[in-house]
């Protein structure tokens, strides 16, 4: 289904520029974005993945991951195809890079009905990149939460979007998660026709705005596999604030990238770096305990015991602060 896009302007006569993403991009009669879902189409800018459902499901939230909003809950997952960056590793290539045969059509006004019948109260916009879905994302959203204020949004997201789209979509959402793929501008044009300065605005601006904040950085041998790089990133996010949690993941080969998973003593090495600067720091990918529970960062006392999706809550209060001391721990 293809609606009106909301952000773009004439760039010359026919011709059209988008502003949804950094990316900008210079639209001639018919042509695409590099998304792949936005197209000029006789002078109007459309997007053509609107409602087109990849996959809808119940998953942990901690799947996200978001490890500190409602933690233990479930959350209507759902996404679309299309994405605004290339990784050659991309985990979910089949949906970002190409358009799958087999699509659903969801709508937004279904999803209170949705949450309603799966006895949730949050949905996850994830999968592929949400950001090139904005419209369908945006109504939504704002379907979710007129049908019942206590209702959230989650977005799982690279990042990679214009100021002002992200401020209107902040206005519903509840909680993001932003990939921070790797701290080098030049690594991030090359290798992943991104940027990196824009991802560090969003994650800026997500955290200023008051909407929760996690970041995950997926460790790939020969992209981010550098420690010295990866303390800058860790110093930067404690600049921001010292308790957002930070993901570092295990990559496995995927897609167009064949070099071997990550070495799980660098991604320990890693994590001590980060421990250095930041309260909550996790490993994912290697189901380890060890690397996934939640300690106090006041009183060092056990607060949530994760096991893979298992989910052991020990000492939170009703208002997510640890049960020893009263530090502030989670979003409830």
């Amino acid at each position: 289904m293809k609606i009106n896009s909301l952000f773009y302007e004439e760039f010359k006569e026919d011709i059209l520029k988008c502003k949804l993403c950094p990316h900008e991009c210079i639209l001639y009669p018919n042509k695409k974005g590099i998304c792949d879902v936005r197209q000029n189409i006789k002078g109007e800018l459309y997007t053509l993945n609107y409602s087109d459902t990849t996959s809808i499901g119940l998953d942990p939230i901690e799947k996200k991951p978001l490890f500190h909003f409602h933690p233990g809950e479930k959350v209507l997952s759902l996404g679309t195809w299309g994405c605004n960056l290339k990784c050659p590793f991309c985990q979910n290539y089949e949906i970002s890079q190409m358009k799958p045969q087999f699509l659903k059509k969801v709508y937004p006004k279904a999803l209170p009905s949705l949450l309603e019948n799966y006895g949730v109260k949050g949905v996850a916009y994830t999968y592929s990149e949400p950001i090139v879905w904005y419209e369908f994302v945006l109504d939504s959203s704002r379907a979710v939460k007129y049908a019942d204020p206590n209702n959230y949004n989650v977005l799982v997201t690279n990042g990679y979007i214009n100021e002002k789209p992200l401020k209107l979509l902040l206005q519903y959402i509840d909680a993001m998660n932003i990939d921070l793929k790797t701290f080098d501008d030049k690594i991030y044009k090359k290798y992943l026709k991104g940027g990196l300065e824009p991802v560090k605005n969003s994650v800026k601006i997500t955290k200023e705005s008051g909407v929760h904040v996690e970041v995950t950085s997926l460790i790939v041998p020969g992209i981010n596999d550098d420690l010295e790089m990866l303390e800058k990133e860790f110093i930067w996010l404690s600049d921001l604030s010292k308790d957002i949690p930070l993901h570092l993941s295990r990559y496995y080969p995927a897609y167009n990238y064949t070099e071997p998973a990550t070495d799980v003593n660098f991604l320990v090495e890693a994590f001590n770096i980060a421990k250095k600067y930041l309260d909550y720091v996790y490993i994912g990918n290697i189901w380890d305990s060890k690397y996934e529970n939640t300690y106090c960062p006041n009183c060092g006392e056990v607060v949530i015991l994760r096991n893979g999706y298992d989910i052991d809550i020990k000492n939170l209060n009703s208002d997510g602060g640890c049960k020893n001391c009263g530090e502030k721990i989670v979003t409830m």
